[in-house]
């Protein structure tokens, strides 16, 4: 299902004013991806990146083409653990937030 542009600008919107919103999602992409749904990380991810950083300024971020991470995101990306590991570190020191991961059973 495609995200409507007004969906695109609320997250935006909100990305902007709510820094806690901005670490939720950037948790809930990380979270997706270590339970094994990498389709949903993506997604949540790329929300995030649009919404946030932008993949301009993360290809500078990251010296990869904005191009290459918009395709590493997209429906068909199939990103390397290498450079997916890589966006996240960038992301959370753009963010200024460390995230940590905690087992539980």
């Amino acid at each position: 299902m495609a995200l409507t542009r007004d969906f695109k600008v609320s997250v935006q919107t909100r990305a902007e004013s709510d820094p806690e919103f901005r670490e939720r999602l950037l948790k809930e992409g990380v979270e997706c991806l270590l339970a094994g749904n990498l389709e949903s990380g993506k997604i949540v991810l790329r929300d995030y990146i649009n919404a946030t950083v932008g993949f301009e300024e993360l290809g500078s971020l990251t010296g990869k083409p904005p191009k290459s991470l918009m395709r590493m995101f997209g429906p068909s990306g199939n990103p390397q653990a290498r450079n997916l590991f890589e966006v996240i570190s960038r992301i959370q020191q753009h963010e200024g937030v460390q995230l940590e991961v905690n087992a539980v059973r």
